[in-house]
């Protein structure tokens, strides 16, 4: 289950279609091939984003991994 205290490379790692997710939020999560260094929660702060709205991404997050384990 995708946390926001997950870290961006296990994210990127474990759930692909993250990186494509984040995107669209205007969130970088790969630089140079590499995953960013720290956590979900931190990468969507440094955005500006605030806690109800990353509680919202990791929601979603969630949702789309069931979709894509279906």
């Amino acid at each position: 289950m995708i946390s926001k205290t997950i870290t961006i490379e296990d994210l990127v790692e474990e759930y692909p279609f993250s990186v494509q997710y984040l995107a669209d939020k205007g969130i970088r999560c790969i630089k140079c091939g590499e995953p960013i260094w720290g956590t979900l929660e931190e990468a969507c702060k440094e955005k500006g984003f605030d806690v109800e709205k990353i509680d919202f991404f990791v929601k979603e997050l969630n949702e789309l991994n069931e979709i894509n384990n279906l």
